[in-house]
C-alpha cells in the first residue's frame, strides 16, 4: 500500500474522520461529566448549608446554638475535608469539629444577602476548598450571622481525572477497532481489483487469452470491455496476418513467373533479371517477416518454450551439417519462456545457429540463461571469428562476409529487426571457443 493507492486514501480518510469524531466526542463527554460532577458537588454543599441554617437558633440570653449536629460523620473528623461554620459580626461563633483550630473565611458584605455565594479558599492542611456561604438573620437575635459550608475539591478533581483517563482509553480502543474494521472493509471491497490485475497479468504472461472469473457488478463491465478489447485486438492481428499472407502470394507468384521465364536464358539481361528477382524475393521475405512480427508483438498472451524450439533447431542443423562434422550442443536451464511468437524465436535463433554452423570448424554451442525478466541466448562457434570493426557492418541489409558461403546476407538484419520489435537486442562478441559469439537479449516469461 503506497501513498498514491486507493487503499491508503480510503483508510487515511476514514482514520482522520474517526479520529476527529472520537476526539470531539471525548471533549463533549468529558465536559458533560465534569459539569455533572460539579453540579452534584455544589448540590451537596447547598443541601448541607440548608440543613445548617435549619438547625441554627438563638437561645435564651442571645446565645447561638445548634439544635442537632449534621448527620455526615465527616464533619466530626479533624481535617476530613468537609467543614461548616457559623460566624457573627465579631468572627466565628460555632464551627465543625473537623475544622479543629482553623476557621473558614468570613465575608459580611451586603451582596451576600440573601443569596448564597460560592467561593474558593485554602483550608486546613493546604486543602483546596470550595465553599458556600450565606448571610442570615436568625429569629430572636436581630443580628446577621454568616453560615458557611466548605469541602475539599481534590476528590472531585480525582473523579474527573479518572473518568477522563478511562474515557480516553475506551475511545482509543474504539478508534483502533474502527480503523481495523475500515482496513478489512477496504481490503475486501478492493479485492476484485486485485483479481482483475492478476487476470490481466495472466493474459500478459500468456497463461490465459481472456479475463477469467466472476467480478462484482461494479467491476464486471470493465472486465467485459477488456475482454472485448482483447478479442478485437486478436481479430485485427488475424486480419493483418491474412493480408500479409495475401500480399506474399500476390508478389511471389509474379516473381516466380519472371524467374522461370529467364531460368534457361543466356546473356547479361537474363542474368540481371535472375539476380534482381532473387533480391526482390529476399527483400519481400524480409519486410513481410517484419510486418508479421509487428502484429505478433502487439498480441497479449503469446509465449514460447525456449528449450523446445532450441532442441528442434539443434536436431535439424545437426543433420544438415553432419557431412562437415559440426556438432551442435545446447546448454542452460530448462523451462525458460520467451514472451513472443514461436515463429519469431525460430527465425532469430535459426538464423544465428545456421550462421554459426556455416562458419564453424567443428563445434557450435548454444547457451540459455535468464536474468531478472530477460532471456540471454548466446550462440558460439569455433570458426575464424570476425574483426571488431566489421561486426557492425554485418547488420547492414545485404552485406555479406564471404560470397563463397551460401546465403543472401539478410539473416542478421532480420534477427536484429525482430529482436528490436520485442524490445530486445542482438550483439556480436568474441567467443570463448575462438570464433564468434552472437548474444540475443529478449523478454522472458
Amino acid at each position: 500500500m503506497t501513498l498514491n493507492s486507493l487503499s491508503f486514501r480510503l483508510i487515511a480518510g476514514a482514520a482522520l474522520w474517526i479520529t476527529g469524531a472520537l476526539v470531539a466526542a471525548g471533549i463533549v463527554l468529558s465536559g458533560l461529566f465534569r459539569d455533572h460532577v460539579e453540579r452534584g458537588f455544589e448540590g451537596q454543599l447547598r443541601a448541607q448549608l440548608d440543613r445548617l441554617a435549619a438547625v441554627s437558633e438563638v437561645g435564651p440570653g442571645g446565645a447561638l446554638k445548634i439544635k442537632r449536629l449534621l448527620a455526615d460523620p465527616r464533619f466530626g473528623q479533624p481535617y476530613s475535608g468537609w467543614y461548616w461554620q457559623v460566624a457573627g459580626p465579631a468572627g466565628p461563633v460555632l464551627r465543625s469539629r473537623s475544622l479543629w483550630d482553623q476557621a473558614l473565611d468570613v465575608d459580611h458584605t451586603p451582596a451576600l444577602a440573601p443569596e448564597p455565594q460560592f467561593y474558593d479558599q485554602v483550608g486546613p492542611d493546604e486543602q483546596r476548598l470550595r465553599g458556600l456561604r450565606r448571610n442570615v438573620t436568625l429569629p430572636g437575635s436581630g443580628q446577621v450571622y454568616q453560615i458557611a459550608v466548605a469541602a475539599d475539591v481534590s476528590e472531585l478533581h480525582a473523579a474527573i481525572k479518572d473518568f477522563t483517563k478511562t474515557l480516553a482509553m475506551s475511545l482509543t480502543a474504539l478508534g483502533l477497532g474502527l480503523v481495523a474494521a475500515v482496513i478489512i472493509q477496504v481490503r475486501y471491497g478492493l479485492s476484485p481489483l486485485g483479481r482483475l490485475r492478476a487476470a490481466l497479468s495472466a493474459v500478459r504472461s500468456g497463461h490465459a487469452t481472456r479475463l477469467l472469473g466472476r467480478f462484482p457488478d461494479e467491476v464486471a463491465p470493465l472486465a467485459t470491455e477488456l475482454n472485448a478489447l482483447l478479442d478485437h485486438n486478436a481479430a485485427v492481428v488475424e486480419r493483418a496476418r491474412t493480408h500479409v499472407g495475401n500480399l506474399a502470394h500476390a508478389l511471389k507468384t509474379p516473381l516466380s513467373v519472371i524467374a522461370n521465364a529467364v531460368a534457361n536464358g543466356r546473356g547479361q539481361l537474363s542474368e540481371t533479371v535472375r539476380q534482381q528477382a532473387a533480391a526482390m524475393s529476399n527483400f519481400i521475405d524480409h519486410h513481410l517477416a517484419r510486418a508479421r512480427t509487428v502484429t505478433a508483438g502487439r498480441v497479449l498472451g503469446t509465449r514460447t518454450e525456449v528449450s523446445t524450439v532450441t532442441e528442434e533447431l539443434r536436431r535439424t542443423l545437426s543433420r544438415v551439417y553432419a557431412e562437415r562434422g559440426v556438432a551442435v550442443t545446447v546448454e542452460g536451464a530448462n523451462g525458460l519462456v520467451f514472451l513472443g511468437e514461436r515463429n519469431d524465436l525460430q527465425e532469430m535463433l535459426g538464423n544465428l545457429m545456421d550462421n554459426a554452423c556455416k562458419w564453424a570448424r567443428s563445434e557450435v554451442r548454444v547457451t540459455l540463461a535468464r536474468a531478472d525478466k530477460r532471456l540471454s541466448l548466446s550462440v558460439d562457434d569455433d570458426g575464424p571469428g570476425l574483426a571488431p570493426e566489421a561486426r557492425a557492418d554485418v547488420f547492414d541489409r545485404g552485406w555479406r562476409l564471404d560470397e563463397t558461403v551460401p546465403g543472401d546476407g539478410l539473416g542478421l538484419p532480420i534477427v536484429r529487426a525482430v529482436a528490436e520489435l520485442y524490445g530486445g537486442s542482438v550483439s556480436l562478441n568474441e567467443s570463448a571457443l575462438g570464433g564468434l559469439s552472437a548474444a540475443l537479449d529478449l523478454p522472458a516469461g
